[in-house]
């Protein structure tokens, strides 16, 4: 059982097909796969990395060490089952940026990461295309279903794991799904933590230089009525090292329909039900807000008891 490993630069020659059906496999099978040689140069990832640390250290990490005193974290001795071992700030790309306003960002880093997100969102929307190519729909289709009437929802993440005394009662991040479109991950390649549940077990997602890590969340489940599974995750906080975590979520705009994409749902289950829930993507936000660390198919449950009401978007006759 191997951690799938795209090497995207074979989409171009005769492994086209091999590669094609690693992806599919993998979204099927995994929720995960790890891209190599996917368009973003290993420099700039290299500066990314460098400034991100960089600011870890200026701003965050103090911040950190005196919220973990003031809890009084460091003695903990059980469980500690309400928060995250972790560092972040959020920057938001689409439909607007709020770059400018983050406070603490050096000029060069703000520019940096503008032109990483704007790098990401690009590679988003291919593997988008090559997930409508393996599922047999119309190129540009999943685009289309998550623009509602704005664009879709496009922010970056930008997390640090510090070294945790006790990483058995305190994780990294709790487990959970995604709960939006495609993630990209960019991740420290010398600190793992990252793991996926597969079978039953949670399996490594393994540290690998200058690869961008993705995963499918709740919404691609949702479109593929279930063919593609978002899967469930965790951080395992460290002994020691600080993991540096840059995850990109190109997600649904607010207001996009999602729903089953008619040509995944079989005649015949059209005619008693579809499986997966049609709902306004902020509507899903809503509820996932509170219910982040449970299990994902009450949520989808809650939204099928309100889409009666639920107007389908222009995509409805694609």
């Amino acid at each position: 059982m191997e951690f799938p490993v795209i090497n995207l630069e074979k989409l171009n020659g005769e492994e086209r097909a091999v590669t094609m059906a690693k992806i599919k496999d993998a979204c099927e099978n995994w929720g995960f796969f790890e891209l190599l040689n996917h368009g973003i140069e290993p420099e700039f990832l290299d500066t990314v990395e460098r400034m991100t640390k960089g600011h870890y250290r200026k701003c965050m990490e103090q911040r950190f060490k005196e919220m973990v005193a003031s809890k009084g974290l460091e003695g903990v001795q059980t469980e500690i089952k309400d928060m995250d071992w972790e560092s972040t700030f959020f920057l938001r790309h689409l439909p607007e940026s709020n770059i400018a306003q983050v406070p603490d960002l050096d000029d060069e880093y703000r520019k940096v990461m503008k032109e990483f997100a704007a790098k990401l969102e690009k590679l988003a929307e291919e593997l988008l295309d090559l997930l409508c190519e393996n599922l047999g729909l119309e190129k540009g289709y999943l685009k289309k279903a998550f623009y509602g009437s704005g664009g879709p929802t496009f922010g970056t993440k930008v997390s640090n794991y510090p070294p945790c005394p006790k990483p058995d009662l305190v994780k990294g991040l709790r487990a959970h799904t995604d709960a939006g479109g495609i993630i990209l991950l960019f991740q420290d390649d010398k600190v793992s933590g990252l793991q996926l549940l597969k079978d039953g077990q949670w399996i490594d997602v393994p540290p690998m230089r200058h690869s961008i890590v993705i995963n499918l969340g709740d919404q691609l489940e949702v479109i593929t009525n279930g063919k593609y599974k978002s899967v469930e995750h965790r951080v395992v906080a460290q002994t020691d090292g600080t993991r540096m975590s840059i995850a990109s979520f190109y997600n649904p705009g607010s207001d996009a329909v999602i729903y089953p994409a008619p040509a995944l749902v079989e005649k015949e289950a059209e005619e008693k039900k579809q499986v997966y829930p049609k709902f306004v993507f902020e509507d899903y936000m809503k509820l996932y807000v509170g219910l982040k660390f449970q299990a994902k198919e009450p949520r989808f449950e809650a939204m099928k008891a309100v889409e009666t009401n639920v107007k389908l978007g222009p995509i409805a006759t694609a």
